[in-house]
């Protein structure tokens, strides 16, 4: 049993929270959101006053915070008390810069940027994606904490490059998730049934994550959102950041994203609209609608 901070006990905190008691570990949380708290204490969290008292004594903390600027202030208070050699995981999903900032940050300790993927389903069931960016030693220490919230443990590379991989791929993923959704809107005007276009699509070279396990009709996987109102799931403005923190990378690395920036523009216009709450593929609905 090792005793573990968790500061940020969100949507996606609070059962990542959750799972490491569930594990055995000791867990001392720290939310700013009243509910947040009560959330996390149902789970058998204990709940501290501020974020130095969730750390004290801890031999690992996590945190899964809304931004950059929230996690290197958080750090930075931390780094007054963690010793060193402590291990500091951060699962939040950030810019690049900030990521490697918060590393600089910790100097002596064992960190790791290790963004998730998987949603809030995920987050439940313990079966995150996690991509890691830092050291083998820190990959190595982190592991026995990481391991009841994981699905997958993935290193990726030096410090920043956990948040890279996961720029990349809800990059992809808000793409795919487009893609889908326009060909259900075509087969839709085509008039093919919904299930039987999902027959193909799952089962031949359209197959992607968007559609065998998010499809973003109501009826073919009766666990996607699309089934319960678009609840997400994966908010749309949560997919919106992401894909405005992958346009500040590319355009800091010098790529071109064609794609990812259509996808921006889109997702843009639909939370501008009113739909940020909504699960990302709520998209569909204002494809059905947009005029070309």
């Amino acid at each position: 049993m090792s005793r573990i901070a968790f500061i940020g006990l969100g949507n996606m905190g609070s059962p990542m929270a959750g799972n490491l008691i569930k594990a055995g570990h000791q867990v001392t949380g720290f939310d700013v959101s009243q509910d947040a708290r009560e959330n996390a204490a149902a789970r058998g969290v204990q709940i501290a006053d501020t974020v130095s008292a969730a750390a004290e004594g801890a031999e690992a903390i996590v945190t899964m915070l809304p931004n950059g600027k929230l996690v290197l202030d958080v750090w930075k208070e931390l780094a007054t008390s963690v010793p060193r050699g402590g291990l500091v995981i951060d699962s939040s999903t950030i810019d690049v810069e900030s990521a490697q900032a918060a590393h600089v940050l910790m100097d002596g300790r064992l960190t790791l940027d290790a963004p998730v993927s998987g949603g809030t389903v995920g987050a439940e069931a313990g079966t995150l994606s996690f991509m890691l960016g830092g050291t083998e030693e820190a990959i190595e220490a982190a592991t026995p904490i990481l391991e009841p919230m994981a699905g997958r443990l993935v290193p990726c590379g030096i410090a920043g490059a956990g948040q890279a991989a996961k720029l990349c791929n809800n990059m992809l993923l808000g793409i795919s998730m487009i893609g889908a959704c326009e060909a259900f809107v075509l087969g839709e005007k085509l008039g093919l049934d919904a299930g039987a276009l999902f027959n193909v699509l799952s089962t031949s070279s359209g197959q992607c994550w968007a559609v065998n396990t998010n499809c973003p009709v109501p009826g073919p996987v009766p666990t996607s959102p699309a089934n319960r109102d678009y609840r997400p799931g994966f908010a749309t403005a949560l997919m919106l950041k992401d894909l405005r923190l992958a346009a500040q990378a590319a355009g800091a690395a010098g790529a071109e994203i064609p794609l990812g920036s259509n996808a921006t523009r889109l997702y843009e216009a639909f939370e501008q609209a009113g739909h940020g709450g909504e699960d990302f593929s709520a998209i569909i609905n204002y494809l059905r609608s947009a005029k070309a």
